[in-house]
């Protein structure tokens, strides 16, 4: 059964947060910075009070006329953010993701994040496994019938 944590070990776990205090336009810098398309809005406990998305910024600045500079992320963050744990099966977290229409989850272990993984993450995990198990039946095909 594959898991959240094998995704993890595969894609490494580096977090990327921003402050509550920030504006919409610095968590557009960092994200652009490391090529991503969320970022965790954090209080100064650290604990996450929110999600950044590309997509909250296309639906709730650009299209409403606001100012990136002048938008607190607070106000256009997703705040009530569903997580995952590392042991979550692949299947569950994509059950998740397609039912409530979210491309990023968080993943935290008694109360600590490890992680932030992605739709496509998830799909290449998938894809991967996909793979494996196709090479493995022509493998026993060509090996059963080569006798």
């Amino acid at each position: 059964m594959n898991t959240i944590k094998q995704i993890l070990e595969t894609k490494g776990s580096e977090i990327c947060t921003i402050k509550s205090d920030n504006n919409a336009f610095k968590a557009l810098q960092v994200m652009s910075k490391h090529n991503i398309g969320s970022i965790l809005v954090v209080n100064d406990s650290e604990e996450i009070i929110g999600i950044f998305t590309e997509r909250d910024y296309a639906r709730k600045v650009i299209l409403k006329g606001k100012s990136s500079k002048n938008t607190p992320v607070t106000e256009l963050m997703s705040k009530n953010v569903l997580y995952v744990t590392p042991d979550d099966t692949v299947d569950s977290c994509m059950a998740l993701m397609t039912e409530k229409c979210i491309r990023h989850l968080p993943v935290m272990e008694n109360g600590e994040l490890k992680g932030l993984i992605s739709i496509g993450d998830v799909v290449k995990k998938i894809i991967s496994d996909h793979e494996f198990t196709i090479k493995e039946l022509e493998n026993y095909i060509s090996g059963s019938f080569g006798v």
